[in-house]
C-alpha cells in the first residue's frame, strides 16, 4: 500500500488523570493518533458525553488532527476518565470511571459505512465491559472489506476481561499485541500450556489461525511470532518519562509499516523506536509532526537494524 491508509481505533475514548495533569487517553485515541502521525488518516470511532469533557475531547481531537466525525454523543452519560498513578520505573496503573459514554457504543449506519471502508482497525478488551458496547464492535468487526487488517490490542484493565470475552475477541483479528503480562494471562485463561513466552505466542498464532502475536517486554523490546518467521528486538535504553501510550505507539507504526508489506525485521526496529520515544514524553499523545516522526525512525533505523 502506498496511498494513505484509513486506520480506525474502535472503543474508549477517555482523559488519563495524571499527577501532572489531564490528558486524553484511551488505547484507540492513542493508535489513531500515531498512525496520524506516521501519515496515514487515524478516527476514533468513540462516544462522549454531552458535558464539558466532552467538549473537550472534540477540540483536542482535532488539535491532534484526528477526525471527529464518528464520535458518537451521549446526552445521559459522563464522558469517561482514569485516574493514572506512575510508579518510580515510569509504569503507570489505571482507575476507570465505570458507566460511562463509551460502555453504550451504539451501531449507526456512519459506523456501518466506516466499518466498510476502514483498512486497518484497531480494538481491546476494555471497551467490551458492557454487552452493548460489546456487541456494537462484535458488528463494526462483522461488517468490514475482506483484505482489511484487524488488529486485538488486548490491554488487559482491571477486572473487564474473561475467557469468554478473549475467545470472542480472537474470532476477528489477524494480528494480535499484547504485552509478556498480558500473554501469561490470556493464555491461563485459555488453558495454554508452556515454560517461555515464545513457546506460549507460537501457540497462541496457531490456535487462533492469527498471521502475527507480538509480544511487547517493556524496556527488553519485543517478540514478533509469525508461521515460519520470529523477530526478538532488545529494545532501547532510555530516561522514561512514563511509558503510557508507548504501547499504542508500537501498534500504530507495526499497523502502518505492515500493510505497506515491510519486513518484520523493519517492523520491529520501528516500532521499538517510536514506542521508545514516546517513553520519554508526558502522556500518550506527545506533540511530534510526520516530518520529526520519519527523522526519528530513518535516523536510528536502516533495514530494520536500530
Amino acid at each position: 500500500m502506498t496511498k494513505q491508509a484509513l486506520m480506525v481505533g474502535l472503543g474508549e475514548v477517555l482523559w488519563d488523570v495524571l499527577p501532572s495533569g489531564r490528558l486524553l487517553g484511551g488505547a484507540p485515541t492513542n493508535f489513531a493518533y500515531m498512525t496520524c502521525v506516521l501519515g496515514d488518516r487515524g478516527i476514533v470511532a468513540s462516544r462522549v458525553g454531552k458535558d464539558n469533557l466532552g467538549q473537550e475531547t472534540y477540540h483536542r481531537l482535532k488539535q491532534l488532527g484526528l477526525d471527529t466525525g464518528y464520535l458518537q454523543e451521549d446526552a445521559d452519560s459522563r464522558t469517561g476518565t482514569a485516574a493514572v498513578t506512575i510508579d518510580s520505573a515510569g509504569q503507570p496503573a489505571f482507575t476507570i470511571e465505570e458507566s460511562v459514554a463509551w460502555d453504550g457504543l451504539q451501531w449507526t449506519l456512519e459506523w456501518q459505512e466506516l466499518s466498510a471502508r476502514a483498512d486497518v482497525i484497531c480494538f481491546g478488551t476494555l471497551a467490551q465491559r458492557s454487552a452493548v458496547s460489546a456487541d456494537t464492535i462484535d458488528r463494526f468487526l462483522s461488517n468490514c472489506k475482506s483484505d482489511v487488517l484487524i488488529i486485538f490490542d488486548v490491554n488487559l484493565r482491571q477486572s473487564y476481561y474473561d475467557k469468554e470475552l478473549l475467545e470472542r475477541s480472537l474470532q476477528h483479528p489477524n494480528i494480535v499485541k499484547l504485552s509478556e503480562q498480558e500473554l501469561g494471562i490470556v493464555a491461563a485463561l485459555l488453558g495454554m500450556e508452556g515454560n517461555s513466552t515464545q513457546l506460549l505466542a507460537r501457540q497462541l498464532r496457531q490456535e487462533f489461525q492469527l498471521e502475527l502475536v507480538c509480544v511487547t517486554r517493556g524496556a527488553r523490546g519485543s517478540l514478533l511470532v509469525a508461521e515460519h518467521e520470529l523477530v526478538s528486538h532488545p529494545g532501547f535504553a532510555v530516561k522514561v518519562v512514563d511509558s503510557v501510550g508507548a504501547g499504542d505507539a508500537f501498534t500504530a507504526c507495526l499497523a502502518h509499516h505492515f500493510v505497506r508489506g515491510h519486513s518484520l525485521s523493519e517492523i520491529s526496529g520501528y516500532a521499538n523506536r517510536l514506542a521508545s520515544w514516546v517513553a520519554t514524553q508526558a502522556g500518550a499523545t506527545p506533540a511530534i509532526n510526520p516530518s520529526h516522526a520519519q527523522e526519528l525512525l530513518q535516523d536510528g533505523c536502516s533495514e530494520g537494524v536500530c
